[in-house]
């Protein structure tokens, strides 16, 4: 009888591990993962172009140092940012980042917003082209975001929810930090970086 249960103790192991939310955690874990990915990805595209932009607003808008200088110091600090896949569990290197990457946006916001103020440089096709670029990446930055943030919230409702929260205890599953605007209505609008003439 002892060695019956001694060969049962690990079937009842694995069928309550699986009941009280084990491989769910497995699951949602890997999406975390995957999504996460698809942010920086798309993060990481958006910094690629930016030299490119500069060096062409510059060509026409010499004399806007200070705000070139704020999308190269921007770019910078996101690019010195050690992204380790354990940012993903820790709230304070995550507001980091994401301060980093707000820092940026807005430092790309204000320098679209002076070549509003030069009719050539709008008209220049190199301009035009990493415009549209640009905005695509923009847009596709807000939709990783998006469901980054489904994903985080499938997974934090996992962990604490009963009884998947005893196992995420004793597997040291812990709630992930997730993206947070002042604004709401920014995480669903990509920057404005549309350009034509003002009727």
């Amino acid at each position: 009888m002892h060695g019956l249960w001694k060969k049962l103790l690990p079937v009842v192991l694995l069928l309550s591990l699986s009941s009280c939310g084990y491989n769910q955690f497995q699951s949602l874990d890997e999406e975390a993962k995957a999504s996460w990915s698809e942010v920086l990805n798309q993060y990481q595209r958006r910094a690629d172009l930016l030299p490119n932009l500069v060096a062409t607003v510059k060509g026409y808008a010499e004399h806007e140092e200070k705000v070139l200088t704020e999308v190269a110091e921007a770019r910078s600090k996101v690019g010195s940012m050690q992204i380790t896949p354990e940012l993903l569990n820790d709230p304070e290197a995550f507001a980091k980042f994401q301060a980093a990457q707000g820092q940026l946006t807005s430092a790309l916001s204000r320098l679209m917003a002076v070549a509003e103020n030069y009719p050539n440089l709008k008209a220049d096709q190199g301009f035009r082209d990493l415009q549209a670029q640009l905005e695509g990446t923009e847009n596709r930055v807000t939709v990783a975001r998006n469901r980054y943030i489904e994903t985080i919230k499938d997974y934090n409702i996992a962990v604490r929810s009963f009884p998947n929260n005893l196992t995420a205890m004793m597997f040291g599953y812990k709630a992930k930090p997730s993206f947070t605007v002042e604004n709401e209505k920014a995480i669903s609008t990509a920057p404005k970086v549309e350009f034509g003439d003002k009727k």
